[in-house]
């Protein structure tokens, strides 16, 4: 997977959220990965390629200040959580 495809990850399913000052977890960020990657046809790639790519773009679970958003947001929350149903 090319980088320009965690761009676009990152811009549709996630957004900066400076409110919070924090961001979201290692797992739930991999998790709405994974859920974008299975929305837009996409093989996801390993968990470790994911993370360096992360790391170049200065991404850090849990420090980085993001939410989730959009389907891959809900189709992640539905999965984790499928009492909410």
């Amino acid at each position: 997977m090319a980088d320009s495809q965690y761009d676009q990850f990152l811009h549709e399913a996630t957004a900066p959220d400076a409110a919070s000052g924090t961001g979201v977890g290692r797992d739930c960020l991999y998790g709405v990965y994974t859920s974008w990657c299975f929305l837009s046809r996409s093989v996801p790639r390993a968990e470790d390629a994911f993370w360096t790519a992360m790391k170049k773009k200065k991404i850090r679970p849990g420090r980085t200040p993001l939410r989730i958003k959009g389907p891959a947001a809900a189709d992640y929350i539905l999965s984790t959580y499928p009492g909410m149903v």
